[in-house]
């Protein structure tokens, strides 16, 4: 059995609506899934409910942006109580600091020419939340300032580029503990990116539950180096095709990258006990 835990809609950078990821993932054979929106839990309840038509399991998650010796990681969380007020809570104070971050940009962008303003961003947004730079790209394509979606991050946004505002991320212990607060389980996403075997170890001493083994960016080796690593430190391990509707030269990997069911069952047996 397939089971993909990375997973976006339109509620963060993706393209497509928690409606269709279901109905687009069960046409791979894959029977259980985890939404998982970049600081966004908006979409949860949609892919819960089309899910539950579709034979499709969805596990409520999040991908949230924390940040480790001013270092931006990626965490993900599964099994997440969508309605734990300390979940909504950090998650409503990165919003607020994306769209502050966002403003900060474009003004940048106007001093260098551009005429977009923050409702053009908002123009390619499905959702009120989550918006981001992929948001300013388009903006800026259709504005004609740049050729392409590319060019826009390499010459202008990107990171470290002319229009680039640096992100105010929470540490990543207190993303770990906000997750166990709201009763789920904290995984490094796509680890080869960034992280080696001495700040995994970190990170499993403040409060991580497991690393994300299989990813489109992961090569073989990648994914077998990562393996070890969460067999020595007594680490659950995750996967999934991090699909985003082939914005990011995605659209092959729905179906592609998946863990088994084996791997769900370690997570739920590490899932904390519900007092009746």
């Amino acid at each position: 059995m397939k089971v993909d835990l990375h997973l976006h809609t339109y509620y963060s950078d993706g393209f497509f609506s928690p409606f269709e990821i279901v109905k687009k993932i069960q046409k791979t054979g894959t029977k259980i899934i985890s939404i998982t929106d970049h600081d966004n839990i908006g979409g949860l309840k949609e892919a819960i409910r089309t899910g539950l038509k579709e034979d499709i399991e969805v596990i409520p998650g999040v991908e949230i942006s924390g940040e480790y010796m001013n270092r931006e990681m990626h965490i993900l969380g599964y099994f997440i109580d969508p309605n734990a007020p300390v979940m909504k809570e950090l998650l409503t104070e990165i919003q607020e600091e994306r769209i502050l971050r966002i403003k900060k940009i474009i003004t940048k962008l106007n001093e260098l020419g551009s005429t977009i303003t923050y409702d053009d961003a908002k123009e390619d947004l499905k959702t009120t939340v989550s918006i981001g730079r992929p948001h300013i790209a388009n903006a800026l394509v259709k504005q004609g300032f740049v050729k392409s979606f590319f060019d826009a991050f390499s010459k202008y946004i990107g990171d470290d580029k002319v229009a680039d505002v640096k992100k105010v991320r929470p540490n990543y212990d207190r993303v770990f503990k906000v997750i166990k607060e709201a009763g789920g389980l904290s995984f490094l996403a796509h680890p080869a990116k960034y992280f080696n075997e001495e700040e995994i170890k970190i990170f499993k001493s403040a409060g991580l539950d497991g690393i994300e083994v299989i990813h489109p960016s992961h090569t073989a080796t990648d994914t077998k180096k990562y393996k070890e690593i969460a067999s020595k430190f007594n680490l659950l391990t995750s996967g999934g095709s991090d699909f985003h509707g082939g914005r990011k030269n995605d659209a092959g990997n729905m179906g592609k990258y998946y863990i088994s069911e084996k791997e769900i069952d370690k997570m739920r047996a590490m899932l904390p006990k519900k007092v009746a």
